[in-house]
């Protein structure tokens, strides 16, 4: 492949190390430790009061913040390390506790683990929401349950689960109390904690997943002394709950429907039918699969991102605790241009599933699959158009202008994404397949950034701040989108639990990625031929055997571990991209951003940092 695609990415993007050696990153599990004495947990609780009550309460931690103030806690007490973990949850726990405190039971989510009960003899089975409870008095989970929902609590008994966002966004609760391990809430101090959503936990003593204990008493604790809402003594935390739920909401049928009208009929798909679109009207069946399609999964995090900018743009007044009336003010011209974006997302799915052909999408089958090739083209073509008229049809309300720069972002956005695309494909058809790191970068940064960069730079341009932030953005967005591309490319290994399901599925399809390359770079001539072939698929192997064989080739060039620092150098460039916008609103978007899209299922490594923690000196390292 050619080394000239246009492209600002360069070769320090690409460079990791001199020769291969060891990540930075590290594992976690030493960090798990629950303190072993009652009283040891009851004086560091206690410590953990006095520290949050000194911490700023208007924006919510991040990870790192975190961590460092747990780590200098546990210096001065003299303990162990590998109380960390333990320390972060209740460090969050009372940060939090007079904001859920002013919460309504009625408006709180309680989580219980399974593992709570007895692992022999339960009688309770498991539905759709969890474990089905049966107040039959053997464990404690039954009492916790009933004492909850006495008080109006919302009860979930679940293993940890992404779940739980997704109820918070829905709408249903403001605030979260629960019990887990600390395996579970590490999980959640990424997704809950960062969204500024109010959060209380008591860790289980254990994360052995059997007939685990628990300090129940503070659990009773935790219910009871929040039984009745009391106005909040600190400062209510900037939350995106708002935002989260407003982009969220676009994609309710009732919302969805008077912004983006059905012009050929209310035809909606029965999806209990083999065939969904068995007796629609064929002129209004391509409306109707589209919109279907777009409405019917996903995290609709782009739409977010540009309703957020606008938001940050204009004071951030949205992450303040009135922040839903401030939602409901945006006009329906701003909701139609973040609603666009994730129509260009959704088509380039759609055409992706295509090229790839990938058999599911959100755990259905794909377009293509379900519906035949010519008709998954033309949708995602019909979804490209209606995302181009959702702000060309708006232009009075935007302003000329406005919407003729929002057109013509969208418009760069979209041919550099196909210029990503066209150049992996032009590369899974030549003859020659090999590819250097550089190249997988420069395709990544076409494919990936200009989603990013559409969403923040029509946030932007909404706002009426453009010209001063587009090169930051700019730059945020292609490290951010390589990042992230990356990420998939190792998530690849593991299989996708929300959209393609299967592992191994780039090297099964012959794509280009920057593990490929990074091998290619790194191992002996006659290993980089054997690995081409297993790649071009000339070989005799099956697919098991095919996938086991680059996966030992790719541990040989020690692929993974290169792979994560090329994350860490790009992710790193993306906070100093955010530390260079002065709007105080909009960087730390930017910092939310980094730290929610570039999730990894292994921890980087630790970033002490200063926050201006009062009493305890919090000094950088």
């Amino acid at each position: 492949m050619s080394s000239t695609l246009p492209s600002s990415i360069s070769q320090s993007d690409v460079a990791v190390t001199e020769t291969p050696r060891k990540s930075s990153r590290r594992k976690t599990s030493h960090l798990k430790l629950v303190p072993p004495t009652r009283e040891l947990r009851e004086h560091l609780r206690q410590r953990c009061n006095e520290v949050a009550a000194k911490l700023d309460h208007s924006r919510p931690l991040t990870k790192d913040e975190m961590e460092s103030v747990a780590r200098q806690l546990l210096e001065l007490e003299g303990q162990s390390e590998g109380y960390v973990g333990w320390i972060m949850v209740m460090l969050s726990s009372a940060f939090y506790h007079d904001q859920i405190a002013a919460t309504p039971p009625s408006r709180r989510l309680f989580l219980l683990p399974h593992c709570l009960k007895h692992a022999e003899g339960c009688p309770a089975d498991y539905d759709e929401f969890g474990m089905n409870c049966k107040k039959c008095g053997a464990c404690s989970i039954a009492d916790f349950r009933t004492v909850a929902e006495e008080m109006g609590y919302k009860v979930l008994v679940a293993e940890g689960s992404p779940v739980v966002l997704k109820i918070i966004v829905s709408g249903y609760v403001d605030a979260i109390v629960g019990v887990a391990c600390l395996n579970v809430l590490e999980k959640a101090i990424d997704k809950i904690l960062l969204a500024g959503i109010p959060c209380m936990a008591v860790p289980l003593l254990s994360s052995d997943c059997r007939n685990t204990s628990v300090d129940e008493d503070w659990v009773s604790e935790m219910i009871m002394t929040l039984k009745q809402p009391a106005e909040p003594t600190a400062p209510m935390t900037r939350s995106y709950v708002h935002l989260l739920r407003a982009a969220n909401n676009l994609f309710q049928p009732e919302t969805f429907d008077r912004l983006v009208p059905r012009v050929r009929g209310n035809l909606k798909l029965d999806h209990s039918q083999a065939n969904p679109i068995e007796g629609i009207d064929p002129i209004a069946a391509t409306e109707a699969l589209a919109l279907d399609f777009v409405g019917k999964g996903g995290k609709y995090s782009r739409p977010f991102i540009t309703l957020a900018t606008y938001d940050a743009l204009k004071g951030g007044t949205a992450t303040l605790p009135d922040g839903a009336k401030v939602v409901e003010a945006f006009s329906d011209s701003v909701l139609r241009a973040a609603i666009s974006i994730e129509m260009f997302h959704k088509a380039s799915l759609v055409h992706d599933d295509i090229e790839d052909d990938d058999v599911f999408r959100y755990g259905r089958p794909t377009m293509h699959r379900q519906f035949g090739l010519p008709t998954a083209i033309n949708v995602g073509d019909y979804m490209i158009g209606m995302g181009y008229r959702l702000v060309s049809r708006d232009a009075a309300e935007l302003g000329s202008d406005v919407a003729a720069d929002i057109l013509d972002l969208l418009a760069s956005s979209h041919l550099r994404l196909s210029e990503g695309q066209g150049a992996e494909l032009l590369w899974r058809d030549a003859r020659e397949k090999r590819l250097s790191p550089l190249d997988a970068l420069k395709v990544y940064a076409l494919k990936t950034a200009p989603a990013f960069e559409a969403a923040l730079l029509t946030g932007a341009r909404l706002a009426g701040k453009f010209d001063e932030l587009h090169e930051p953005l700019r730059l945020f967005s292609r490290n951010i989108g390589v990042a992230f591309q990356i990420i998939n490319d190792l998530n690849d290994w593991q299989g996708d639990g929300n959209n393609k399901l299967s592992s191994g599925g780039d090297v099964l399809g012959g794509r280009p990625t920057v593990l490929l390359a990074l091998a290619l770079a790194a191992l002996s001539p006659a290993e980089q031929v054997e690995l081409l072939s297993l790649v071009e698929h000339t070989d005799s192997k099956s697919d098991q055997q095919r996938l086991q064989r680059v996966e030992e080739l790719y541990r040989k060039a020690e692929v993974f571990e290169q792979a994560r620092r090329l994350i860490d150098k790009h992710q790193q460039r993306a906070i100093e991209a955010a530390q260079s916008v002065s709007n105080a609103p909009l960087q730390q978007l930017l910092r939310y951003l980094v730290d929610t899209v570039l999730e990894r299922s292994e921890s980087p490594a630790p970033v002490l940092v200063d926050i201006g923690f009062k009493g305890l000196p919090i000094t950088a390292k």
